[in-house]
């Protein structure tokens, strides 16, 4: 599949007082993307399975290149890199036009929802979203 990309507008909520985008936004705008992502393949409720699971960030690294500001048009993409049995990286960057504002790679588990452990991600998971990188 092709980079997902989500339109985002810069809000004074998302900003310091300074009218620059606070660090930690850059990680919503991210999840934001991420969970629209899903949403593309038909999960209706990406943090959520429908077999008892859950999907949680795991880890995480990223890179601040350059500022985002109040009232910016900025885009938030996703693209998977790598899948495991329980778990999927998705490689992300926010963008002003063609300017990086940031980037990150998230790894996302799947995890039992009562138990807390690790489980396979559903089949369906998989073979729709997944099944390019084999």
């Amino acid at each position: 599949m092709t980079e997902f990309r989500l339109p985002i507008r810069v809000y004074i909520e998302d900003t310091d007082a300074q009218g620059i985008v606070y660090y930690v936004n850059y990680l919503k705008f991210m999840e934001r993307a991420r969970s629209e992502w899903l949403r593309s393949y038909g999960f209706d409720r990406p943090a959520f399975g429908d077999e008892g699971q859950i999907y949680v960030v795991h880890s995480l690294t990223t890179q601040y290149r350059k500022p985002a500001k109040l009232d910016d048009e900025i885009v938030a993409t996703a693209k998977a890199t790598a899948y495991g049995k329980a778990y999927f990286v998705v490689e992300q960057k926010v963008l002003r036009g063609d300017e990086l504002l940031c980037e990150g790679s998230i790894k996302v588990a799947c995890v039992n929802q009562a138990s807390g452990r690790p489980t396979a991600m559903p089949k369906e998971m998989t073979e729709k979203i997944f099944r390019h990188l084999s």
